[in-house]
């Protein structure tokens, strides 16, 4: 199941079309929907988070609980709305797009992809256009 919750003013369009492309992409990697979790939040939110669990005092995009077992994916990701604004300004890309891309980047942390060395971080980028390009051809 998935769920998406608000810690701002902000919520996605429909949902339902988001739920039915976030399914797509796990199964397309061969993967079983688990319970998700996505939680939109403000920088501060996020900020917070990343202190207290990751010891890290920066701020992020994206912050992501994986609690995958299996081939059965889960877990809980936190977005702050904030910080996918301004990367879609920086790297001149609409919001939507970019906010695909952070959704998108969270399920496939969870589907094994990493993005600590160049190699995975480029394999990770073309991951996520591609599942981009699902949620487009959907419409």
């Amino acid at each position: 199941m998935i769920t998406f919750n608000y810690e701002l003013d902000f919520s996605l369009q429909s949902e339902t079309e988001y739920e039915t492309w976030i399914s797509s992409i796990i199964d397309s990697e061969g993967f079983l929907v688990g319970e998700i979790n996505y939680i939109f939040c403000t920088d501060e939110y996020l900020h917070e988070i990343n202190v207290k669990y990751l010891d890290h005092d920066t701020l992020t995009d994206i912050i992501s609980f994986d609690y995958t077992e299996n081939q059965v994916v889960g877990g809980d990701i936190f977005i702050s709305i904030e910080r996918v604004k301004e990367n879609a300004a920086d790297f001149s890309v609409d919001f939507h797009t970019e906010l695909l891309r952070v959704m998108a980047h969270g399920i496939l942390h969870y589907c094994g992809f990493k993005d600590k060395s160049e190699a995975d971080e480029a394999l990770m980028r073309k991951k996520e256009d591609e599942k981009i390009k699902m949620f487009h051809v959907e419409h």
